[in-house]
């Protein structure tokens, strides 16, 4: 990407506010002029052109080039796309209908994909208290003291907020109750604006359901999972144990379904109806088992007891309600869910390479 912003020049308030809006979203800057004739200093240079119908039909006579789009309101007329084809328009995009690819160019001029696409991961408890929010929040750390970065995703409206479980409640930043997102998203504007959790690593952006009890609608959550393979991110989300139509959609695109069950038959029992309704949807699917059983049951007696292979286990992390309970969640780079997690990724990334030979 050049050093260079996109020229938008457009006569009709209605569509300049559209389009000024539609990049604010997909967080690319703009540069305005009020006709072409004052846009030709930065005619050739610039990484896209937008115009309204007005300032292609008045537009002088201007060298040609790739990356010009006419966007009009509503469906385009025959006078259109004669203004269209005089100027050299690329693409013309009609409003509101074609909103998602008018929010994909600007997406395109902000970031360029990553050289290797990156993983989204799920996280269920196989019952209740077993610890998959403390898990998927570890998990994301982890991933996120990687290159790429990672993005935490709460999709569990009723769980209490993962920005409580991480001490993150009075960081202001959006939670998915002032998130309304559609077709292609800009990553590190999301990322810039969400509450951040510090580690030795960097810091991890939490998207989380708050207090309101509101969960993600099922178009913002595809944007934002869309968005964070593209910029080669790891996303990780945390799931109800009752799919709702978005967690159903993170489970069907997920590269890993990781159920943590506790090592007892009684959770045993209660994942398996768990599991289920994510076997409908994907065979992606591992167990982590954790804690220990005073039965003498293993954690790989408790994997094969489900069916799906067992990704990791761990033994009960010390201290770690205790800290919880007084708001101080564990960043340990070593431990049993630091290693936990580790096999996870190493899981994840080793099958999506595999599938992408």
């Amino acid at each position: 990407m050049t050093g260079e912003r996109p020229i938008v020049v457009a006569a009709d308030e209605t569509v300049l506010d559209e389009i000024l809006r539609v990049a604010a979203v997909a967080g690319c800057e703009l540069d305005r002029a009020p006709d072409l004739t004052a846009a030709r200093g930065h005619w050739a240079r610039a990484p896209l052109v937008v115009l309204d119908e007005e300032a292609a039909r008045l537009s002088p006579v201007l060298p040609r080039r790739g990356g010009i789009l006419l966007v009009c309101k509503g469906s385009p007329g025959t006078r259109t796309w004669e203004h269209a084809f005089r100027v050299g328009v690329e693409r013309v995009i009609s409003l509101p209908e074609e909103e998602t690819e008018l929010a994909g160019a600007f997406a395109d001029v902000v970031e360029t994909p990553a050289e290797e696409a990156g993983l989204v991961l799920a996280v269920v408890g196989g019952r209740g208290g077993a610890g998959a929010s403390v898990f998927a929040a570890t998990l994301a750390l982890a991933a996120d003291r990687d290159p790429g970065g990672a993005l935490l995703v709460d999709c569990d409206p009723l769980g209490g907020g993962l920005d409580l479980l991480l001490g993150l409640e009075k960081t202001p930043g959006p939670r998915w109750s002032e998130v309304r997102l559609s077709g292609r998203v800009s990553v590190p504007a999301l990322a810039a604006a969400l509450p951040q959790r510090r580690h030795r690593g960097g810091s991890l952006p939490v998207l989380a359901c708050g207090r309101e009890g509101e969960g993600p609608a099922v178009e913002s959550l595809s944007a934002v999972l869309a968005a964070g393979r593209r910029a080669g991110r790891t996303v990780v989300c945390d799931l109800p144990r009752t799919l709702g139509e978005a967690a159903a959609e993170a489970v069907a695109v997920a590269d890993l379904v990781v159920l943590v069950v506790p090592v007892e038959f009684r959770a045993c029992m209660a994942a398996k109806q768990v599991l289920r309704p994510l076997s409908e949807l994907t065979a992606r699917l591992g167990v982590v088992a954790c804690g220990r059983s005073r039965a003498g049951a293993s954690p790989v007696r408790t994997a094969g007891l489900l069916g799906p292979p067992l990704l990791a286990s761990m033994a009960p992390e010390r201290g770690l309600p205790a800290a919880i309970e007084r708001g101080e969640f564990p960043a340990k780079p070593s431990g049993p869910l630091a290693t936990a997690a580790a096999d996870v990724l190493a899981v994840a990334r080793r099958e999506a390479r595999a599938a992408a030979r």
